[in-house]
């Protein structure tokens, strides 16, 4: 088993890692711990988790490692081809399966090998589906646009995610390391923690304010709050 504190130190909360990804909190959770089903007239369904997360604690204390985090990315971006959540957790399975790699989906072998392994399995199986999530670019097999789109967020510095850009705002400006600042996201430009910045918006700064403080540009603020769907302090 994988001891790297990337997978094993929890960082976030589901609520804070859902946020971040932009998945509501309660399909991470069944992403993360699994599910059963119970039917009255037919066999409970029963689902095991995709991505990392560890014993919390104490309810609701932080139970999303880093990797886990990065792994949820993976997971939103085969969510948005509109590919049933059933599809999804094949390919995902495929991808752990045969990449012979734990953490597969926080791994750099999901980039060079991924789409071929996807589009390998579908074409063996037949599973006209899962060919979806892959397209030929200059001769070699590359994964959809829209998954894409996600995994260049995703950082490595060795076999393993080292960097996210936080998924869930449109443009690249907040950036995570997990041994920096305990895993908060941190303002590209300015460098200013983020839940510092969310803090104070939800006392009831405004965002003009707040972009000057820590030499953040206003539209960066204004993103964040945005997407991240932050309400502030009623006047």
């Amino acid at each position: 088993m994988t001891v790297d504190d990337r997978f094993t130190r929890p960082l976030y909360t589901v609520t804070q890692a859902a946020r971040l990804v932009g998945m509501p909190p309660s399909t991470l959770t069944s992403w993360a711990r699994g599910y059963r089903h119970r039917f009255q007239d037919r066999p409970d369904v029963v689902q095991g988790p995709v991505i990392t997360a560890v014993t919390p604690e104490s309810p609701g204390a932080a139970s999303i490692p880093f990797g886990g985090l990065v792994e949820a990315t993976v997971v939103q971006a085969f969510r948005r081809t509109a590919l049933p959540l059933q599809r999804i957790r094949r390919a995902l399975a495929v991808l752990e399966r045969q990449g012979h790699l734990e953490h597969a989906l926080a791994s750099r072998r999901l980039y060079s090998d991924g789409a071929q392994v996807l589009f390998d399995y579908a074409t063996e199986s037949d599973d006209g589906q899962l060919r979806l999530l892959t397209v030929v670019e200059d001769g070699q097999r590359v994964f959809h646009e829209v998954i894409q789109d996600y995994l260049t967020r995703i950082r490595f510095g060795d076999e393993w995610a080292s960097e996210l850009i936080v998924p869930v705002t449109a443009h690249p400006i907040l950036r995570i390391r997990p041994e920096i600042a305990g895993g908060d996201a941190l303002f590209m430009h300015g460098g200013a923690p983020l839940s510092a910045v969310l803090s104070r918006y939800q006392a009831g700064e405004s965002a003009k304010s707040l972009a000057k403080d820590y030499d953040i540009p206003i539209h960066d603020v204004q993103e964040a709050i945005r997407d991240l769907k932050v309400t502030a302090k009623a006047a």
